[in-house]
């Protein structure tokens, strides 16, 4: 695909944060994630790359995902992804509980009901 060709992929406009590495660095950044669509995104955020780095970035409900670079204008840069993602995973709601494993009731009626969360 050219870029003009790329420009008209579907991506969905939403605001969600996220972790990014950048390849060679220990440091983890978070960027907010402006759109977002199965073969890449768009991230903003005080992160110094260049163009053609290699990066990976945790997305909600999908982990770590890899990708590099594509563009970069002041503090917004563009994500190719090596693989592509759903993204409608990223939108959904987190889903799940951390709730230990005792005599099977795990109601608000249980003595240690104050120690289960919803996550």
């Amino acid at each position: 695909m050219s870029n003009v060709d790329t420009r008209q992929v579907d991506r969905d406009s939403l605001f969600l944060l996220a972790q990014l590495r950048v390849d060679g660095q220990n440091e983890l950044y978070r960027v907010k994630v402006r759109n977002l669509s199965a073969g890449g995104m768009m991230a903003e955020g005080e992160v110094r790359v260049i163009r053609g780095a290699l990066v990976e970035v945790e997305l909600r409900n999908l982990g770590w995902v890899e990708g590099t670079v594509a563009w970069k204008q002041d503090n917004r840069f563009g994500i190719a992804f090596v693989d592509e993602i759903d993204p409608k995973r990223a939108r959904a709601k987190i889903t799940g509980t951390t709730v230990s494993q005792h005599s099977g009731n795990t109601g608000a009626n249980h003595p240690d009901a104050q120690v289960f969360r919803k996550v």
